[in-house]
């Protein structure tokens, strides 16, 4: 019996021993997964392939007429709801983080958005993309709302016409005053 209860204090001696490298080697392992890096071109068009698969809505038709007065509905709901992430022109302009997220917040012109359906592009705005940082805005915007912002995606104004979001324009004296600040509390 004292065989026993040797070999079994042996055994919890051994893995406590072993406990405490393996969660370390284990937490480093989580942390690298969680990096965000830069997808690489395959990874980025299986997921562009993907998104396009996924989405639903590819058979809703716009309910709105195209022209310049819904479009520029659209642009008014869009400037209030997406100009955060995607400027006031949907091509990011002046919008600091748009390239350093996981994925990039995609310029609203470029192909892999414009070959949506407007359905598709409805259905975006409505559930959001999960995983993406795109938010949806169902119970914020109605359907009418939503299919104007597809109005005014389909329109988009030259990039940088609109100049940056409010939001984003502080000026370099305001930087540095801030930043003044944040040192003297330091």
């Amino acid at each position: 019996m004292s065989n026993w209860i040797n070999f079994r204090e042996s055994v919890r001696e051994t893995a406590k021993a072993c406990l405490l490298p393996a969660l370390v080697v284990s937490s480093c392992l989580m942390l690298l997964a969680c990096s965000a890096s830069s997808p690489g071109n395959i990874e980025s068009m299986v997921a562009q392939e993907a998104k396009r698969v996924a989405i639903a809505g590819k058979s809703l038709n716009n309910p709105l007429p195209d022209t310049p007065e819904v479009a520029k509905t659209g642009e008014e709901h869009f400037g209030h709801h997406c100009q955060v992430c995607h400027g006031l022109d949907g091509h990011n302009t002046g919008v600091p983080f748009a390239s350093k997220m996981s994925p990039n917040v995609p310029e609203l012109s470029d192909h892999s958005v414009q070959e949506f359906s407007d359905g598709q592009l409805k259905m975006i705005i409505q559930n959001g993309i999960r995983f993406s940082g795109m938010p949806g805005w169902q119970g914020i915007l109605d359907d009418n709302e939503m299919w104007a912002i597809v109005r005014f995606i389909r329109h988009l104004p030259p990039k940088g016409s609109l100049g940056v979001p409010a939001v984003f324009q502080e000026s370099e004296e305001e930087h540095h005053h801030a930043e003044g600040q944040e040192h003297q509390h330091h």
